[in-house]
């Protein structure tokens, strides 16, 4: 479903992604951790193209793009029937303000997949209530908590129907409490069988949720396996450093 190889991107003279292979199985559910500036947002970001890598290739379903051979990125209009493949969920919501939860995950199948208006409702409620929100469909972001809010914007990314859904630390804005309502909707997406890659920093939804876990440090895939041997028994220095706190949060 995804396959990237040898990877490459730098900012000026910082060189974020060094080198990177990884694959990704249709249904198969992965996990980037790893420590702030290693690269993981870097990477989910050049999957979709909204990050245009230096170097290497990458290949999402059928389409392929070699950044070393000269190839040209599709125009305007074909990079946005790319990504509408792809389900993109961010820190921040990116809500329109003016909006209303149901307008706001109308949007994308009225605008970019022509869909006619009923159908486009119909399909916006039924994901509002995927996401246990049916009940403030009709209410703009403004009255909305920021669980729901990134609720809303899952469902806004599902609306596209993609084949895959990538998630930039979809929790880390959100206060403590309102974590759980936003991994479960993951979770749920998890067993229906979504492709997903996943950057975050909740370990334990890793361990549970996760059939592989990725760590990377300074723009390098340190170690890469199943999810539970990973984070339980690390094989490499690295990889135990940065889980250490997690290790001690469990003993304790």
């Amino acid at each position: 479903m995804i396959e990237v190889a040898g990877l490459q991107k730098r900012f000026g003279d910082n060189t974020v992604l060094r080198s990177i292979d990884l694959r990704v199985a249709r249904g198969e559910v992965v996990a980037l951790i790893g420590p702030s500036g290693s690269g993981k947002s870097t990477l989910l970001r050049c999957l979709n193209l909204l990050v245009v890598p230096d170097g290497g290739t990458v290949r999402m379903g059928e389409r392929r793009f070699d950044f070393g051979g000269g190839d040209a990125l599709p125009g305007t209009g074909a990079l946005a029937k790319f990504r509408a493949t792809t389900g993109m969920v961010f820190q921040q919501f990116n809500l329109f303000p003016h909006r209303t939860a149901l307008q706001n995950v109308m949007e994308g199948p009225l605008t970019v997949r022509r869909m006619a208006k009923p159908q486009a409702e119909a399909l916006a409620r039924e994901l509002l209530d995927k996401v246990g929100l049916s009940d403030k469909a009709e209410q703009y972001p403004s009255r909305l908590s920021g669980g729901q809010k990134q609720r809303v914007a899952i469902a806004r990314a599902l609306a596209m129907q993609p084949e895959m859904m990538l998630f930039d630390e979809a929790t880390s804005a959100l206060d403590p409490e309102l974590v759980g309502e936003v991994l479960g909707v993951m979770q749920s997406l998890a067993a229906e069988g979504m492709t997903m890659v996943i950057v975050t920093h909740e370990i334990a939804f890793a361990r549970e949720v996760a059939d592989r876990v990725v760590f990377l440090r300074d723009g390098v895939i340190v170690e890469d396996g199943p999810a539970r041997q990973v984070i339980d028994t690390p094989r490499q220095d690295a990889t135990r450093a940065f889980l250490s706190h997690f290790h001690r949060q469990r003993e304790g």
